[in-house]
């Protein structure tokens, strides 16, 4: 009897509306963010290869810097969703009050920090002289909003927290259509466009890559501003009257899940930094055709970033509520979804990576180079999905320390290793860095799986 229930509550499909009414909003929410990025990426790329590498050179460091923000919204989710499961609002809009001195510290901090290294931030990542002050001037305007985007990545994940993805989603879609109208102005200089056959000029400020970089900021801000006004109208997990000083018996729990995951992000971001860098020492070509095909990937990940996300939510109501039964179902079900939703991704960016490359890049050695390594990284998709639902499950049920351990040992000892031996020792291209990538996902699938199979991290199974 007892392994007929095990076999039962692998995979049901009762939990499908729920799963894709969490999931849903944020991947469309991903998918319009990856449009936008799209854009940016082909105006940019429009202008020559230069102009490419000087935005994508330090993006990277981007991703260390947001990445640790992130971090911190990830300890307010897992208790925010567990207080709900257990019925306790009042804990949660608390620690609702709680996120709003997370966002006032932590913008403030990212905003110094990066632009008082935005001139060192291209010569760390070897970006080549020539483009070094453009892309400092890049990245100087793109932190200087850091506060609002820290609103906008915090208050995003404590609605998510509380069931809430639409309003991240339509802010969102605010955000990247105000960017996408913003470049068309600011990037190219006054030309005439042809609308139904009629020519008609049309002004435009001629700014290049610092026209990319305003407005972006300017969306940013736009994103921080209303997504804190909806966060604070939220009806059950507005802020409002809340206490902005620290309240340690709150902070404690929410810091034990968010310190080992900010380390974690710190340390794979700066492990991207130190992949990116590389890759940027190999020249012009690799580094464009790996900024695109960067570009590329991601669009395909939405799929499983949107199911970590709702994996997280629910698992963590699920523990709430201290519902097991609830709990595997939910797991059974969100991998199922995550693999059958990986291998078409996985199998559509192999169909299509040759006209995805053209979009961004007109040369000829750029797209073959970038073709092939997506086509390389295609066949992990499905089990790299695997890792990011199993670890979505893990962040809500508080459990960090474990994941940290796992992408460390990933991404120094597999990615940067690798690729350290295969580029300067063995004088190896970008083909042999994104297959040390691949041995990255492969690693993590099998950590994370045989962590998440031994059912440790589970604090229902272990009452």
């Amino acid at each position: 009897m007892k392994e007929l229930r095990e076999k039962q509550s692998t995979f049901d499909l009762s939990l499908l509306p729920t799963v894709f009414a969490l999931a849903g909003p944020a991947m469309i929410e991903m998918a319009m963010g990856t449009a936008v990025q799209y854009i940016d990426t082909a105006m940019v790329g429009s202008l020559s290869t230069e102009a490419t590498a000087a935005v994508g050179s330090t993006s990277t460091v981007g991703w260390l810097v947001n990445g640790t923000v992130s971090a911190f919204g990830v300890g307010f989710l897992a208790y925010i969703a567990q207080r709900l499961g257990a019925g306790e609002k009042e804990k949660a809009r608390k620690a609702a009050g709680q996120s709003v001195l997370a966002v006032l510290v932590l913008g403030l901090l990212f905003t110094a920090i990066p632009l008082a290294l935005s001139r060192q931030v291209p010569a760390w990542m070897q970006v080549d002289p020539a483009i070094r002050a453009t892309a400092a001037r890049y990245f100087f305007i793109l932190y200087l909003p850091m506060l609002f985007r820290s609103a906008s990545t915090i208050f995003g994940t404590v609605l998510r927290a509380a069931g809430d993805t639409k309003t991240p989603m339509r802010v969102g879609i605010g955000v990247n259509l105000i960017n996408v109208v913003l470049n068309f102005l600011l990037i190219y200089e006054q030309r005439s466009i042809s609308v139904f056959g009629l020519r008609v000029p049309m002004w435009g400020a001629g700014w290049g890559v610092i026209g990319a970089a305003v407005a972006s900021a300017v969306s940013f801000v736009f994103g921080g501003l209303a997504l804190t006004l909806m966060f604070f109208r939220h009806p059950v997990i507005s802020p409002r009257g809340q206490s902005l000083r620290p309240d340690w018996e709150l902070l404690r729990p929410c810091l034990r899940v968010s310190f080992p995951n900010m380390l974690q992000r710190f340390g794979t971001s700066l492990g991207y930094v130190a992949f990116a860098a590389m890759i940027n020492a190999l020249g012009p070509v690799s580094a464009a055709a790996h900024i695109i095909a960067n570009t590329v990937e991601s669009a395909f990940y939405i799929p499983g970033f949107g199911m970590m996300q709702a994996a997280a939510t629910l698992t963590g109501n699920a523990i709430g509520a201290r519902d097991l039964p609830r709990q595997k179902k939910l797991a059974g079900t969100i991998v199922f979804l995550e693999v059958a939703l990986m291998l078409v991704s996985g199998a559509l960016l192999f169909a299509f990576a040759p006209p995805l490359v053209g979009l961004f890049s007109k040369d000829p050695a750029v797209i073959a180079l970038g073709v092939t390594v997506l086509r390389m990284v295609a066949c992990s998709e499905p089990i790299y999905g695997v890792s990011i639902a199993q670890e979505g499950m893990l962040q809500g049920a508080g459990k960090t320390k474990i994941p940290f351990v796992i992408n460390m040992t990933g991404m120094w000892g597999v990615r940067i290793l690798g690729t350290w031996i295969c580029t300067v020792l063995l004088r190896l291209g970008l083909e042999a860095a994104w297959g040390c990538m691949i041995g990255h996902n492969v690693l993590l699938f099998l950590l994370f799986s045989l962590y998440y199979l031994r059912g440790n991290w589970n604090p229902l199974k272990q009452a």
